[in-house]
């Protein structure tokens, strides 16, 4: 099985044995949504070399806290996940990553079962098993800490279950060392995209 299905039947079976653990009909300030996104990243360093790390789909679980109706907080998780490393259009090596990412969240929340909410916070990568070439004495730094924006909208089915649409930026720049002397920054800087269901317990 491919690490994206594994990681979807895990998130399904969280989601189903939480929801099975609750009353239908109790509200908790809890809520989990199973996302697949699209992470599209920036393709430019801070000294303009073609170096980039490669687009991906992925699958995301988050967990979100209600302190109000209005007020939320979302800690959005996802399983280790592998990248190339390009130059030119060229593969010159890959990494891999863990990107947790928490945010405060303000929803529009209405009388309509469309609730548009907008977040910012900040994301903590932590970058291992870089690959890159032999020889060349490059490395990558193995952490990125950045802000992180957040637009989305929850359409909900009833009062447990919903759809969601999802937009996050996450400022991610990345030192490239020379021999251990820093040559440039990777501005991985991703978009993503992503649509998923939601349970509200």
């Amino acid at each position: 099985m491919t690490t994206l299905f594994k990681t979807s039947m895990v998130a399904g079976l969280i989601a189903a044995g939480l929801a099975a653990a609750m009353p239908a009909q109790a509200e908790t300030p809890f809520m989990v949504r199973g996302r697949l996104l699209t992470m599209q990243t920036a393709d430019k360093t801070d000294n303009d070399q073609a170096i980039r790390v490669s687009d991906k789909a992925l699958l995301d679980l988050d967990i979100t806290y209600f302190v109000s109706p209005n007020i939320s907080v979302e800690l959005v998780l996802t399983n280790p996940q592998t990248h190339d490393i390009e130059l030119s259009g060229q593969k010159i090596g890959s990494l891999k990553h863990l990107p947790p990412t928490l945010l405060a969240q303000y929803r529009f929340a209405n009388s309509t079962p469309i609730t548009p909410y907008i977040g910012a916070g900040v994301n903590f990568t932590k970058i291992w098993g870089v690959s890159l070439p032999a020889g060349s004495g490059l490395s990558l730094e193995n952490k990125s800490i950045g802000p992180a924006g957040q637009i989305g909208v929850d359409f909900a089915f009833d009062k447990n279950w919903s759809l969601n649409l999802d937009a996050k930026y996450i400022k991610l720049d990345v030192d490239l060392r020379k021999n251990g002397v820093k040559a440039d920054t990777v501005n991985v800087n991703p978009w993503l995209f992503g649509v998923g269901v939601g349970y509200r317990f």
